[in-house]
């Protein structure tokens, strides 16, 4: 599981058929720090989250067939909207 930001949603003319009326994000995954990665994954998203959210995104196939299904065509999964969170010292 990673964390990340919701930086904009994706739209494909076509598609895998399993992807057909699912939601698909754009999630720029954080560092630990909370500095923001260049890359972007797109993920399936049955929470409803937005840009701009902070949200928890797992990945695999035992995720994914939990969730969302396993005809679904994509391994990243959104699971949590955060709404905060704190770093601890150790």
């Amino acid at each position: 599981m990673w964390m990340g930001r919701v930086v904009g949603r994706l739209w494909a003319t076509r598609q895998a058929a399993s992807l057909a009326g699912r939601k698909l994000l754009l999630v720029r995954p954080e560092t630990a720090s909370g500095a923001e990665s260049r890359r972007l994954i797109v993920a399936v998203d049955g929470l409803d989250a937005g840009p701009g959210d902070r949200v928890i995104v797992a990945r695999g196939s035992r995720v994914r067939d939990l969730t969302v299904g396993a005809e679904v065509a994509d391994k990243d999964v959104v699971i949590g909207i955060v709404d905060g969170h704190e770093l601890g010292r150790s």
